[in-house]
This record gives C-alpha cells, structure tokens and sequence, in this order.
C-alpha cells in the first residue's frame, strides 16, 4: 500500500488531533495526567523545548526511517525530539558491552538482564529510580512483580520492556480430544493415561500409528520454556528454586514434584508413547510436525500461539480445532512465571547528569502508556494500520503494514496488550488468548532467585545447568536410573550447586534486609 507523504502527514495529523494536548516531560513534573479533555492553550509545556531523549535499540527486520510518520507522532505527543540508534539483535549484548566499556551510551539504553549488565548496575553505572516510581501514574500502575523481577541486589535500575508473565499455557487439539471423549489432564496420572489413549488409539482414524499425544524437542527442558517445571510447577512445585520461610533454598531438581514429573517422562519414553528422537529434534521441526497433525497436545507455548497454529494447521487438516487452557494440576490453576519482561530501559549516569533529567526521561516513558500512546504503539494510526468495529473493538486494516513501520517500536518501547489499548476484534480462540495471557499473573508461581547475584552463577551457570539438564535427558532415555540420577545431583552439588545455594540464600537474606 503506497502512500504519498500528503497523504502520511494527514495521517500524523489525525492521530495527533485526537491526542489533545501534547503534554511533554520537561523538568521533573510527577505522573503525568490523562489528556482527555485537555485544552492546548492550558498548559505551558506546549510551548516547552523538546527534551532530547537518545535511545538504542535492538533491530529485527527493516530499520525504520529517520523521521518516520511514527515517530513524529511519539514526539509530537511527548515533546521530546528522539534520537535512536538501531543495533542488529544478533550483535546487540555485544554492542552494548563495547558501549560500556568506552563509555558512550545515550540516555535511555535497552538491556538485557546478563551477568555483565548486573555487574555494570553494582558498578553504580545506571540510575537507581525506586524511590520515584511512585510519582508516575502508568509506570506506578502495573503489578510489582514486573518491577521485582529487574531488580539488582533489591534496587530497581529501570523500567522492563514489559511482557506477560503468566504466558504458558497448554495448546490442544479440541476435535480429536473431544471426539475422544478426554478431558485434559490434571494430575501425573492423568498425563500418562491421556498421553498413552492418544498415541496408541488412532485418534484421527486414519488407520495409521502416526500419532503421538505429545512430543519433545532438544529444548524441552530449556531455561523459561521447560516443560519439565512447567508440569511440576501445575502439580505444587517450584518455579526453578523453591525457598522456605527460614530462607533455605531448594533446587527444582530435588523436589518431589520434579523427580516424579521426571519419572514420568522416564515411562513415556520407555513406552515408547512420546517421539524417540527428541534428544536431537529441532524446535522447528517438532512444530512442523504439530501442525502436520502428528500430536494432539503442545505443551511448550504459550496462549496466544494458538490462533497462529490455528491458521497454519487448517491448511494441512482443514478439520483441526485448536484450544488453549492454562496449566492446571489437582489443586487448580498454577502457572510458571516468566521474567515478565525482554529486557529493561536503563538510565546510565555517564549521559543522565541529575535528577530532573532522569525524571524527564522516566516521563516520557510514563507518557507511552497513556491511552493515545498505547494505541499507537499497538495498533498503529486509525485508518492506516486499523479501523473502530462494534463495541470499542478495533480491527486490522493493515496489519502487514502494522509490522513493517510500528512494530519495531512496539517491540522496544514499553506497552502492554490489555493496559489502555481497545481490544482487537479478531477470531474467538485469539481473543481468547489475548484474555488468558495477563489472567494468568493470578496464578503464577514467581521464581524466587530470578534476581538473585551469585558469583558461582556468573562463574558457573551455563555449565551447571547444562550438567543437570544433560542428566535429565540421560535419566529420560534410560541411560541411568534412579542411583544415577542421584549421582549426577551429588556432581552438580560438588561442581559448585552447594556454593550457588549459599551463594543465593545470602542475597537472599541480604535483600530482605
């Protein structure tokens, strides 16, 4: 769809006459107001010079163009003139390490929660804005948890580029499990019966052993994404680390949960009732073998897959009928908690001199989750990248248009689906997901060392859990049993698990204080 740059300056003009007053983030004004029935000639910080407002960002696609229609809508409504460097996402962490090191950042950098960027913010490189959360009405709004989870040693050092925390939920073939007169599985035992009824009794009647309940991949126990903690977290356990009311930590790993989760796959394999050849499947693959139509149930997504699976699925069984659920375990819903954010934006010291600064800055992000901000953010302009439908809802107009020139901002700026935006009209399982996605924080279960330094991890991490995740696969496959089992945990204890307990329950300790 091409357009004229008259065209594209009437649609710039559109969205920032809706937006009223374009209220800025000069000085250190507090929360920022709604700007509903604003008047222009009310207010002076319309007539105040632009904050200048340096950002980098990661880039996946197309760099947006310098001056775009969205971006002269961002700073028409902030007051702010921006500044952004676009870094390719492969080279990012990379990037901002040599920036850094060399000293050379600009005001706002997007970071990822690495051990090199904690060791940056101990270093007192970034600004500490705990105490002025409170004074920004949107950043203020949103659940602490999102907030818990960035922080360093129990300081906050910015504001997460949020994302849902409560995301996993169990994706399924509704057609195949209700003409099989199943329901979805809640306690282990379940799992295993529903699990062996669908790969053993043709549930799609073709007459062929082809399909499996469930299947696994290479990644299947892999950071966030492990189905592993996933089902032990819906049977009672502990997302990652468990700790008690004394502050003593405990490994997922050792918990009754875990271990009996554990075995169960043990069965499986061995029964030959989930894919033999998950060691080395790629997560691609496994996926294209779901929506092929070879397993009934998706256990490592997340609910707002299910729509795009639905569409993808129907072009090869155009009689599939995907669901969701969240997890759910004999004493209801219980769902591993995510970071709840992809990253955050951080303030270094080296180019935010003061306060007033840094409070300019926090109000310009403040400004992005006001309702004219979020709609563009998520939306894009009405009438160039979506229409109004029926009952407040809106719909797509463009959405591959959306991609090309919004996304790029909604992805690195800060938003969230169902805070300030109009819910989109799409089908009934998508909007379904859309719902489900921030129902979930209900019951997510927080992982209580996200935040938590150790040296021993910084030293050791990757390698110790590779070392405990090798042995799940091996205990899986029956290349050891139980007393195997039990000696891998002692090697990961003496390889340097017990120093990272120590490590934890200290910080632990020490951030509770």
């Amino acid at each position: 769809m091409n357009r004229t740059p008259r065209q594209w300056f009437a649609a710039v003009g559109t969205i920032t006459m809706a937006m009223g007053v374009l209220a800025g983030c000069g000085g250190d004004q507090p929360a920022s107001k709604t700007t509903e029935g604003a008047k222009p000639a009310d207010t002076k910080v319309a007539d105040a010079k632009p904050v200048e407002v340096s950002i980098v960002m990661p880039q996946v696609g197309d760099i947006p163009a310098k001056g775009n229609t969205i971006e002269q809508a961002i700073e028409k409504y902030t007051n702010t003139k921006l500044s952004i460097q676009w870094v390719p996402n492969s080279t990012y962490d990379e990037k901002i390490n040599v920036m850094i090191a060399s000293n050379e950042m600009p005001k706002i950098m997007k970071v990822n929660y690495v051990p090199t960027i904690i060791s940056t913010v101990q270093g007192d490189q970034f600004w500490e804005i705990g105490a002025y959360l409170k004074d920004y009405k949107n950043l203020a709004a949103q659940n602490p948890q999102y907030y818990e989870n960035i922080k360093v040693d129990g300081k906050l050092y910015g504001i997460p580029n949020y994302r849902e925390i409560g995301r996993p939920a169990v994706i399924y073939r509704k057609d195949l499990m209700g003409a099989m007169g199943l329901k979805l599985p809640k306690t282990l035992d379940d799992w295993y019966n529903v699990v062996k009824t669908l790969t053993l009794d043709d549930p799609d009647k073709n007459g062929k052993n082809d399909t499996y309940g469930i299947m696994l991949d290479k990644k299947y126990n892999d950071g966030v994404n492990s189905v592993l903690t996933r089902m032990a977290v819906s049977q009672g356990g502990v997302n990652k680390w468990g700790v008690d009311s004394s502050g003593k930590f405990t490994p997922e790993f050792i918990t009754p949960q875990f271990v009996d989760t554990l075995k169960l796959f043990r069965k499986l394999y061995t029964e030959k009732l989930i894919n033999q050849d998950f060691p080395a499947l790629d997560a691609t693959e496994m996926d294209k073998q779901f929506e092929s139509g070879r397993a009934v149930i998706k256990i490592n997504g997340v609910a707002t897959n299910a729509a795009n699976i639905q569409d993808r699925i129907v072009k090869v069984v155009s009689t599939a009928q995907m669901d969701i659920t969240p997890w759910e375990g004999p004493a209801g819903p219980r769902v591993s908690g995510q970071s709840g954010n992809n990253g955050f934006l951080a303030f270094p010291k080296a180019t935010v001199k003061n306060e007033t600064e840094v409070r300019q800055l926090l109000s310009f992000l403040d400004k992005l989750l006001d309702k004219d901000m979020s709609l563009l953010q998520k939306r894009g302009i009405e009438g160039v990248h979506h229409k109004k439908a029926a009952d407040g809802y809106v719909e797509w107009t463009d959405l591959t248009l959306f991609n090309r020139e919004v996304k790029p901002y909604r992805d690195n700026l800060i938003n969230f689906e169902t805070y300030n935006v109009p819910p989109l009209k799409d089908t009934e399982l998508a909007m379904k997901g859309y719902k489900m996605e921030p129902e979930g924080l209900k019951y997510a279960i927080a992982n209580p060392a996200l935040t938590l330094t150790s040296q021993t991890y910084s030293d050791r991490g990757k390698e110790l859990d590779t070392q405990i995740a090798d042995a799940q696969t091996k205990y899986i496959v029956g290349k050891i049993d139980d007393a195997g089992w039990a000696d891998e945990v002692a090697k990961w204890r003496k390889a340097g698990g017990d120093n990272l307990i120590k490590e934890y329950e200290a910080a632990y300790a020490k951030n509770k204080k």
